[in-house]
Formats: structure tokens, sequence, C-alpha cells
């Protein structure tokens, strides 16, 4: 049907064609991150094929994400209105969900190229059964899918970390296991210490992103990368990553940190630095972040599926992926499945339609042509530093405003003054993204609206909403709703951001969402 490097490939020539030069990472002295999500279906013409042919498929990007960067917990807004986290991954599925969106109104203006067909439940629809869709990723997913084996006969990309590091007092009583000064001199491409680490082209590419190095004291021998005296149950966690008979010497580093109440990691040198399998939030320099690894989120829509809670209202069953596909770069087939799918065997107790879903993950050869190890080769001694691009960028398979170019979890050039007006929201955001599953409701009748949303209008209806702000007379223009049971009337504020004195049904339907708004956060 379809091949890794096909994947691949559909997705850097859309990458090339389709995304516009804003947002990109400037040539030679920036790198980022591209993930998407592609869809598949059986070609129109193949009810012509002889069965024993292959079966001929199309496949169609929908959606596509950049990025690199991720808020602190500091930036964080309960009004819903920033970008909390802007990795590729993530970016590319909340374009995916604008781009389910868009089919949901196809579907419900009963239009036939829509991917969704009637359910057997009343205002609910499922995927069409010859669709499937199929996450890209240019690189491995930060957190657990990152730790990977380094074999003795690999090239070495991050500094090991010497075992007198390690049982340095002064790191014990600070608890912070990565040396600032040194992390920095690991990360800068200039420094003496990443010189040496330099890969040669043609090379893997080093470093697996968000990662950060181990961290080395300066010491007149270098450090052994032996197995440093691990215990069976540590060598075991690494060493059954590995090739039959290789000898693990170390693991690639993920800069993701354990969540609070998770073991943690020993910090130990060599291969059992980490322990796998555990939760982890996204690094942040100084800051920390609340947003979940990258691995983890995958993790919850192989779970949970990619649709989201609001628009589980509308779906009869989640939208699982089919197929992982991830760029050249470290890899691990293991890690990749313990981190996706073996940490979620035990899970029980799920509504009906959801399951631990068996994804298939396979790796394309085709190195992305501006992730870091490719820009790194391209520009060999250049000057400067080599940094992360820190903008993103969406794109959607949507009629109106495809392309999303965002910054710090805002559009791209957003001031401090412009924060709280409608044009500094991403499209993609949460807020963005409730808006227009309202307009979704309000293009329904109500006698077509699936039961759990009728459940919550009556909730509404039954509210005193007396008690909720002024009365207000019967007919006038606050209290008209419309086929949605949302308020149709808004004020805007002189500085564009809505503004209503007085509580209105969307207020009170905003409330009632709210737990499934959260949960939008949660899973990016």
């Amino acid at each position: 049907m379809w091949t890794a490097d096909e994947i691949a490939r559909l997705c850097y020539e859309h990458y090339g064609l389709r995304l516009p030069k804003q947002g990109k990472p400037e040539p030679n002295r920036e790198w980022t991150l591209l993930a998407a999500m592609v869809k598949i279906q059986p070609a129109a013409d193949q009810a012509c094929n002889s069965p024993d042919k292959p079966a001929q498929v199309t496949k169609e990007v929908v959606s596509m994400g950049t990025g690199t960067k991720c808020i602190g917990q500091s930036k964080m807004r309960k009004s819903g209105d920033i970008l909390n986290d802007s990795h590729a991954e993530i970016i590319a599925r909340r374009s995916f969900q604008r781009y389910l969106l868009h089919q949901l109104h196809l579907a419900a203006a009963l239009k036939e190229d829509s991917i969704f067909v009637p359910g057997t439940r009343r205002g609910l629809w499922k995927l069409r059964p010859d669709l499937l869709f199929v996450f890209f990723s240019s690189h491995t997913p930060c957190g657990d899918a990152s730790i990977i084996p380094m074999l003795e006969f690999e090239d070495q990309p991050c500094c090991p970390v010497s075992r007198n590091w390690a049982n340095n007092p002064s790191v014990k009583a600070s608890g912070n296991l990565e040396a600032p000064e040194d992390k920095r001199k690991c990360e800068d491409p200039d420094s003496s210490v990443t010189k040496k680490m330099r890969l040669e082209p043609g090379t893997p590419d080093g470093v697996a992103h968000h990662q950060s190095f181990g961290n080395q004291e300066s010491s007149p021998d270098p450090p052994s990368v032996s197995r440093c005296n691990l215990t069976t149950e540590e060598l075991a966690t690494v060493t059954g990553m590995a090739p039959s008979g290789a000898k693990v010497v170390d693991v690639y580093r993920t800069g993701a940190k354990c969540v609070p109440g998770e073991a943690g990691d020993s910090g130990k040198p060599g291969a059992a630095y980490h322990q796998v399998g555990l939760l982890r939030v996204k690094p942040g320099r100084g800051d920390r972040t609340s947003s979940m690894s990258c691995s983890d989120k995958l993790a919850r829509w192989n779970v949970l599926g990619c649709q989201g809670a609001l628009l589980m209202h509308f779906l009869e069953e989640p939208i699982y992926l089919s197929a992982v596909v991830i760029g050249k770069c470290p890899y691990s087939q293991e890690a990749m499945q313990r981190a996706l799918t073996g940490r979620c065997h035990n899970i029980s107790a799920l509504p009906k339609g959801f399951a631990v879903q068996e994804v298939k993950i396979q790796q394309s050869g085709l190195l992305f042509e501006q992730s870091r190890c490719a820009v790194q080769v391209k520009r060999a001694d250049g000057p400067g530093r080599l940094v992360p691009c820190g903008a993103a960028i969406s794109w959607s398979a949507v009629p109106e405003q495809p392309l999303d170019v965002t910054a710090n979890g805002f559009p791209q050039g957003t001031t401090k003054k412009g924060i709280q007006s409608l044009q500094a929201r991403s499209r993609i955001s949460k807020v963005e993204l409730f808006r227009s599953f309202q307009k979704l409701l309000s293009s329904i009748s109500e006698d077509k609206w699936p039961d759990s949303l009728s459940a919550i209008v009556n909730a509404l209806l039954s509210q005193d909403f007396g008690n909720c702000g002024a009365e207000q007379p019967a007919g006038s223009e606050r209290n008209k709703v419309s086929g949605d049971g949302m308020a149709v009337q808004s004020h805007l504020a002189p500085d564009n951001s809505v503004h209503s004195a007085v509580p209105t049904w969307a207020d009170h339907a905003a409330q009632l969402f709210a737990p499934f708004m959260k949960d939008e956060g949660q899973c990016g």
C-alpha cells in the first residue's frame, strides 16, 4: 500500500511547496522539526485492479506542523488563547483537529466529499471505513521514545557522565542533575566540547530533539563508558532494546523531566542514566513547563484517539492512528513500541469503543533537510551558533486561512499591547478551536444534535440564570439565542476583546465545557 519513505517524501515535498517562508528556519543558522498527518485511501480506480496486484492508494497531507518550543507554566493562561506546546507533533495534531471540524461541517451539510458517514445513533458520525491516517514525525518524539540504547560501535553524540560527577555533593545537594554551565558547553555547537562530538556527514542525527546532553565534570582522564557496575535489573532495562549480542555503553538522553510523583531517573553514568517507561514533562529553560512529553501525548492518542473530547460528542468512535512513521534520526523500534503502546497495555475500564491500539511503527531512511543534523552538515564550521527556530507553523487542509504562524504561543508579530485582541489568537488555540466547535453546533438543527449535547442544553435550561447577573427583558438583544443554545450577541470592547457585562448562554456553555477544554490542553 505505502512505504515509510513514500510518507516521508510526501511530507517533505508538502513542507517545501505549501508552507510559507515565514516561520521557517533561517538558512544555515536555525533548525526545526516537522510532523504531519497523512490520509490514506484507496485509489479511485481500485475496483479495476486485479486481486493479485498490490492495492493502490492515494496519499494526502491533511495537517502539518513545525516547531521546537514550549512555554513555561508561568506564561500559561486560563483564557485558552495561547499555545502552551508548540512542538511539531502537537502543532500537527491540533491542525488535524481543525481539519476534522471542517470535515464535520461538510458531513452536517450532507456533502459527499466528507471523510465522515452517518453513524448508527442520532447526530453521530464515523470515519469512512476505507480511510486511515498515518502520523509522520521527522524525529523521535521527546520523552520516553527518545531514550535509546547507544551501542559500543556507534558514534557517541553526548558527553558520557563520569561517576565522579554523579557523586558530586554540590549537585546532590541542589537536586539539579544538569549543571547549567557544563550543559551550555555541551549544547553550544561552537564549544570545544561539541566540536569534538560533531558528526561526519552522512551519519545519523546525533542528538534526539528537545534532548539535553549528559554532563561531564572536567577531568584530565576521559570518563569510562563501560557498564559502570550496573545491576542486573538496570542492564535489563536497556539491553533488551539492543540487537542481540551488541554491547550497550550508554543511552541517548532526553531533556524531558519526570513528572512529580514518579520514581525519577537515577542519573547514574552510562546506560542506567534514565529510567524508561515514566511519564515526563517537556524541558524548559528556567521556567518549568506543564506540558507532557510528545511520547506521552502520542501514547494518550493511541488510547483515546486524536479527535479530542469536544469532537467526540459528534463521533461514534475515536479516530485512531493506523501507523506512525519516523524520519531518519537516532531510533529504536523497541523504544518506540514501549513508549507508544507497551506501557499502556495495563489500561482497563475504558468506555465503549476505546481501546489500546497496536499501531504500526516504521522508520524512513530519508533525512529532513532542515533537521539539526542536516543543517549542521551544510554549515560545516560556519560562524555563529546553530539554534532551534523560534517560530511554529500550522497548516490544515481547510478552505479558509489554512496557515497559522506563531511564536511564543501567539501569532508571530503579536505585541504585548495586542495580546488581548482577537487577532492575537492562534487558529489552533483552545479558545479558537472551541469557537469553531460552536460554529459547527450552530449549523446543525437542535433535533439532530447527539444525545450528549442535548443533555448539556437541558442542563443549561434548568439553571437559574437570574442568579448570574441582571435580568434581561424577554426578546432583548442579549437574550436572543441561536439554534445552538449559545448567545448570538457579543459586544467588542475598544481593544477588540470579547466583553460581556452580563453572563450569556455562551458563558454558561463554556463553563459546562470547561472539563473538555482542560482535556484539550493536556492533549496539546
